[in-house]
Order: structure tokens, then C-alpha cells, then sequence
């Protein structure tokens, strides 16, 4: 049995760790594969337990990380839970047009104006290559919105809200699931004089697109038995 594995960050907010769910089972279906959602840390089962168990049990598959930019988890962390197992790593979910898309789609539906200024935040990260995964995010946001995006983090490098928002913004958060950083997210930006801030990614239609590309690409660089 050829397994497709997701693995998210993993929060202690449970309807968080349900967004990894619904992916997970929504893109598995397509791909006529087993699906088990995986994360970091903070949920289970850890990415490493579900490795391990696939080694034991001889099942090979495909790790999609449910990540929007690289970093330490991506570049370190993934890599070292899933060596010495069957499964195949692939590269993390941002930046990609279909993101952007889908943040397009949670700011209509929060009543975001067309033309409006953006201004996409990230939960962030110390990883320099992260800020130009940002960066590239951004331009991808500015495109699809059709309007000016700025960006920025709540950790790490990058500029905070609080010296990026502006008094009538809408805010696109660059996160895929609810949890702490949303909510934090979302009282600096109101405090800084947001006008809207939308939902977070989530399950959206789009972000399954990207997973089962991205599974599809594994699974073609490597001959399966199913």
C-alpha cells in the first residue's frame, strides 16, 4: 500500500489540526492513496511515529509538508523524521499562484474591496531563506489581488504589523490553519487599524490542488507498488 503522508506544523487548538485533516483526506481520495495527516509537534501522530510505523509495517509513500515556506523544520526537522523510512519527502506548499489565489478568495469573502491595499501576514521565522520565500509570496498576493501587497511576520525577521498596517487595510493571513498565531494575527492587525483581515488558507479547493500536485510529482519520480 502506497501511503500519501501530510505533515503540518501541529497546534494545540484542536479545529487547527482538523485543517490538516480535511486535506489530507480530501487529497488522498484523488489520489486513490491512504491518506494520514502528520505534524511537527503539538499533535499526533508526530511525523517521526508515522515513519517509523510505515518502516515496520514495509509501506512506502509521499510526505507532503502542509508548510508555506521553507525554514528549520523544512530544511532539518522533516528530513531527520522521515530518514531511515520508505517515505518520500517533498518541498513545502509556498510560495505558488494557487496560494495567492485562495488568500484572493478569503478576502472577498471577508469583505475585502477590490483595489484595496493588502498587507499579508506570516507567523514568520529566523531562516533568511524564508523572508524570500515572503518576499516571492507577496508578489504572487500583488498580482492576483491586483493592487499593492506589503507583508509582514509575527516572529523571526521580517517587520511586525504594527509597522506595516495601515489605517483601512485588509490583511490576508498567510497561514493555513487557526490557532495561536491567527489570533494573535488578528488583534495586533485590528489594533493597527485593519479595516478587514480575513479567514486563514484552510481547506480550500485550491490548497488540495497544490497537494495532490505536489504528491503526483513525487510519486512520478519514483515507481510505487500500490
Amino acid at each position: 500500500m502506497t501511503l500519501l503522508v501530510t505533515v503540518a506544523h501541529g497546534t494545540r487548538t484542536a479545529a487547527g489540526n482538523e485543517v490538516a485533516r480535511g486535506i489530507t483526506t480530501a487529497a488522498a481520495g484523488r489520489l486513490g492513496l491512504a491518506g494520514v495527516a502528520a505534524y511537527v509537534e503539538l499533535a499526533e501522530p508526530l511525523l517521526s511515529d508515522v515513519a517509523a510505523s510505515a518502516a515496520g509495517r514495509g509501506e512506502a509513500g509521499v510526505v507532503v509538508p502542509l508548510l508555506l515556506s521553507t525554514g528549520m523544520h523544512v530544511r532539518s526537522d522533516l528530513p531527520a523524521m522521515v530518514d531511515g523510512s520508505s517515505l518520500r519527502l517533498g518541498r513545502q506548499l509556498g510560495p505558488h499562484p494557487l496560494l495567492a489565489s485562495a488568500m484572493v478568495d478569503r478576502l472577498f469573502s471577508a469583505g475585502a474591496a477590490p483595489g484595496s491595499p493588502v498587507v499579508m501576514v506570516a507567523a514568520g521565522s529566523t531562516d533568511p531563506l524564508a523572508v524570500r520565500d515572503l518576499e516571492r509570496s507577496a508578489v504572487l498576493l500583488c498580482r492576483a489581488w491586483g493592487a499593492p501587497v506589503r507583508w509582514a511576520t509575527l516572529t523571526g525577521l521580517g517587520p511586525r504589523p504594527a509597522e506595516v498596517v495601515r489605517p483601512g487595510d485588509a490583511v490576508a493571513p498567510y497561514l493555513l490553519a487557526t490557532g495561536y498565531f491567527d489570533r494573535r494575527l488578528r488583534t495586533d492587525c485590528l489594533d493597527a487599524g485593519a479595516s478587514v483581515v480575513a479567514d486563514v488558507i484552510g481547506p480550500h479547493p485550491l490548497v488540495v490542488d497544490l497537494v495532490v500536485s505536489r504528491a503526483w510529482a513525487l510519486l512520478r519520480a519514483r515507481s510505487f507498488n500500490c
